[in-house]
């Protein structure tokens, strides 16, 4: 028998944003300049335990390994490759700024052909390149993979993700990018989450711990800092200062819906509208009964199955017309989306139906 629920059932989270609080502006914005870049580089890693790329089909393996043989001074012209134990990848890091010629920084490895697993494996010297196409840094290390994997004849297990994994450290910075920090006149402070209010708080809050007009709102993602006005003695003197002061942000009101997860998260200022909703759930059942026929006595026949379904289209009462009164905070109005009673799917519809009819005053994130 096979029953299709519609809608069918999701895990279900309500979740309220409550009052943040104040928050240290360094963890409300960037500041201009102060940031990573990404780096990424073509390798091969070795010593794989017969886990490695088929040859035939990733020849870039074969093409790498050449390379580097080459450059070690290993003569391989004319000859075949066809070893089990080593996989091309890509290797991923980020840049922190103000990285040093020399620190070392955690690098990701992930596999791009037919590996099974880079468990064990060593990344052989993989140079890592920026967006202008200069090596800021140079990987090497034993790779920590995260999963496991098992193939017998009959069947085979995964667990996690074999053929990506991690090598902290990995990376030693050869390069620094330029930037002359502390010859900056002035600094801009970009809001992660854009917003008019909180921008012109963070303006007074910083002008009110220095007791002077340092800095400017520039518009609702940007917050000008005049070094000279603080009469610090270094950019990073002021920085010391501003980071650390206390503002309480605004931020819009959102409803987050995640159709795969059935997750729904409601921020506190969600306002609702009254409404009346209705709501029924419609199921299908389809049972497959065969029947066996047989062929009549002496007859030269074959003994044959008829197949047989039935299927019922049942629709539940449901919930009545019932209203939800307007509310005025994100208690009242999880208290009258639960006092209806319905799943978290049919939530999730309500929650649309109640947008599209206007009644939701909040944005509508659907993911």
């Amino acid at each position: 028998m096979k029953n299709l629920m519609l809608p069918g059932l999701l895990f279900f989270i309500f979740c309220s944003i409550a009052n943040a609080g104040p928050v240290r502006i360094k963890d409300l914005v960037e500041f201009d300049g102060v940031r990573g870049n990404d780096l990424v580089g073509y390798g091969l890693v070795v010593g794989l335990n017969g886990t490695g790329d088929g040859i035939r089909n990733a020849p870039f393996t074969e093409e790498i390994m050449s390379n580097i043989l080459e450059r070690l001074g290993v003569n391989i012209t004319g000859e075949q490759f066809r070893p089990k134990n080593v996989a091309a990848v890509f290797v991923t890091a980020e840049l922190p700024p103000f990285s040093r010629a020399g620190s070392k920084i955690d690098i990701t490895v992930s596999a791009i052909g037919d590996a099974k697993s880079l468990m064990g494996g060593t990344l052989v010297m993989t140079p890592l390149n920026a967006a202008d196409g200069q090596i800021y840094a140079v990987g090497q290390g034993t790779i920590i993979a995260g999963g496991a994997s098992a193939e017998g004849d009959g069947a085979s297990v995964v667990q996690g993700v074999p053929t990506s994994g991690v090598i902290p450290s990995g990376a030693r910075v050869e390069r620094e990018i330029e930037f002359e920090f502390s010859q900056l006149k002035s600094i801009r402070l970009a809001l992660r989450t854009p917003d008019f209010t909180t921008a012109q708080k963070i303006e007074n809050a910083i002008n009110k711990s220095f007791g002077r007009v340092v800095s400017r709102m520039l518009d609702a993602g940007t917050v000008q800092l005049d070094i000279a006005a603080t009469r610090k003695i270094s950019p990073a003197h002021a920085l010391v200062q501003v980071e650390n002061i206390l503002v309480e942000p605004q931020r819009k009101a959102r409803v987050v819906v995640d159709q795969h997860s059935g997750t729904i998260v409601i921020g506190e200022d969600v306002r609702i509208s009254r409404v009346a909703v209705s709501q029924g759930n419609l199921t299908l059942r389809i049972q497959e009964e065969p029947i066996a026929v047989q062929p009549n006595p002496f007859s030269q026949g074959e003994t044959i199955v008829v197949p047989r379904t039935s299927a019922v289209l049942d629709e539940d009462p449901g919930i009545a017309l019932a209203e939800v009164a307007e509310g005025t905070s994100l208690s009242e109005v999880v208290s009258g989306l639960n006092a209806l009673g319905v799943s978290p799917r049919d939530m999730i519809d309500i929650l649309k139906s109640i947008k599209a009819a206007g009644a939701l005053h909040a944005e509508f994130i659907v993911r």
